[in-house]
């Protein structure tokens, strides 16, 4: 399983993912699920996986290939003008994944099914998220959703909802963030860290900062405690309901 998160700010984007993946309950591995590409004063474009880890990987194998050589190569989302047309060019390339895979090229085969979401800023465009979906469709973030969640998403969302605000801090909005993780690693074992980040500062088409939250890091183990501890005071806290 996996979870990942794409979130837009007033300021930016900021993206995480975890790292585990797993085939049965004792099988656990540890894979990079967050990739980035930046040409900079152009583009930053980030991608984060979750599904089938054969597609998710031959996905990023073919965006990365069709990249690098842009001469000779197209279609590269390090040439498409827009976000937009970078999603649906993910999209169409995740169909093309998964349509080889699957039996009689199926496009809707569950084995072989993934979630993607795709974020950054293109010169003469905003920063922007979308989701793009197994079909290859895709939808994009808005002041109503202003974020993003694949992979094991349940556990982490009431923070996401209660929480968020557009003017938050890149600093309050990692917090956030790892409150959401912390809560869906308590409750799901096929998510774990390490947790990549990458933060995004609008207009400046570069990434601004790139961080990995060890399984032994201090401020991450402070956050987690403080929290459980910060619910069970607000519980005892909550008037009685008397039947």
């Amino acid at each position: 399983m996996t979870y990942c998160v794409g979130l837009r700010l007033n300021r930016g984007l900021v993206f995480m993912s975890d790292t585990r993946t797993n085939a049965g309950v004792d099988n656990f591995s540890m894979t990079r699920k967050m990739f980035t590409w930046q040409a900079p004063g152009d583009r930053m474009i980030t991608i984060m996986t979750a599904g089938n880890l054969a597609t998710t990987q031959s996905l990023i194998s073919l965006l990365e290939e069709r990249s690098k050589s842009a001469a000779d190569r197209d279609p590269s989302i390090m040439r498409e003008p827009t976000m937009f047309q970078v999603a649906r060019l993910v999209g169409a390339t995740l169909q093309e994944v998964i349509a080889y895979s699957s039996p009689l090229g199926d496009t809707s085969g569950q084995h072989f099914r993934a979630t993607v979401i795709v974020g950054g800023q293109i010169k003469g465009g905003v920063p922007t998220v979308f989701m793009v979906y197994p079909e290859g469709n895709f939808v994009e973030v808005t002041e109503e959703t202003p974020f993003f969640q694949i992979g094991e998403t349940k556990y982490g969302k009431p923070i996401l909802v209660r929480a968020y605000d557009a003017d938050m801090t890149f600093e309050d909005t990692v917090k956030l963030l790892l409150v959401s993780f912390d809560s869906t690693v308590k409750s799901n074992l096929s998510v774990g860290l390490p947790f990549d980040i990458v933060l995004y500062e609008k207009d400046s088409f570069e990434i601004h900062k790139r961080a990995r939250v060890e399984a032994d890091d201090p401020v991450y183990h402070q956050i987690s405690s403080g929290w459980g501890n910060a619910l069970r005071e607000a519980f005892v806290s909550l008037p009685t309901y008397k039947l």
